[in-house]
C-alpha cells in the first residue's frame, strides 16, 4: 500500500520556461529551484533537498515516493534529465588487461566504448553494483556483477 503524505511546500510546478517552482510553507515564489538527491545511487529515493537559485535549502523531502504522483513524476522527470547514468549489460570486449584500456559495453541505452583510465575507476558500492568512472568522467553502473553473463565476469574479475 502506497501512502503519500503533505509536502513541506504549497505547490511544486514547472513554468512556461521549463524552470521549477516552488510555493513554499508560508506563499513565497520560487523559482528555478533544484532538486538535490541526498543518496543518488545507494538510496534515490530517500532524501530530496529542493534548493534555490541561491543555494540554500528551501525544502526537505524524507521520501520521494511519499508526494503526490504529479509532484512525484515532475521530480523524477528533472532527476532524468540530469542524471545520466547507463547501466552495463554486459561487457564485450577489454583491449588489455592492464590501464589505460578501452572497454566495450552493453548498456540499457546501446553499445558504448570508453577508456578505464586505473583500476581505482571502478568503485564497488556493495551487493554486487559497481560504479565505473570513464577517462572523460562519464559514469556507469553495473547493477549486479555477479548477474552478468559468465564472459562479461571473466573479462570484470581481472580489474577488480
Amino acid at each position: 500500500m502506497s501512502m503519500t503524505t503533505t509536502p513541506p511546500y504549497q505547490q511544486l510546478a514547472r513554468n512556461a520556461y521549463g524552470r521549477l517552482v516552488l510555493i513554499d510553507a508560508e506563499g513565497v515564489e520560487h523559482v528555478g529551484v533544484n532538486p538535490v538527491r541526498a543518496h543518488p545511487i545507494s538510496a534515490p529515493d530517500e532524501g530530496v533537498s529542493l534548493v534555490g537559485p541561491d543555494g540554500h535549502e528551501l525544502a526537505w523531502i524524507d521520501r520521494l515516493s511519499a508526494l503526490p504522483k504529479a509532484e512525484r513524476e515532475l521530480l523524477e522527470s528533472e532527476f532524468a534529465a540530469r542524471e545520466f547514468t547507463p547501466t552495463v549489460t554486459r561487457l564485450k570486449k577489454v583491449s588489455t588487461f592492464s590501464t589505460p584500456s578501452l572497454w566495450t559495453v552493453e548498456t540499457d541505452r546501446g553499445e558504448a566504448s570508453f577508456i578505464l583510465k586505473t583500476e581505482e575507476d571502478i568503485r564497488r558500492l556493495g551487493e554486487g553494483r559497481l560504479l565505473i568512472t570513464t577517462s572523460h568522467g562519464l559514469q556507469f553502473m553495473v547493477q549486479d556483477r555477479f548477474a552478468l553473463d559468465r564472459g562479461s565476469k571473466k573479462l570484470l574479475e581481472r580489474f577488480l
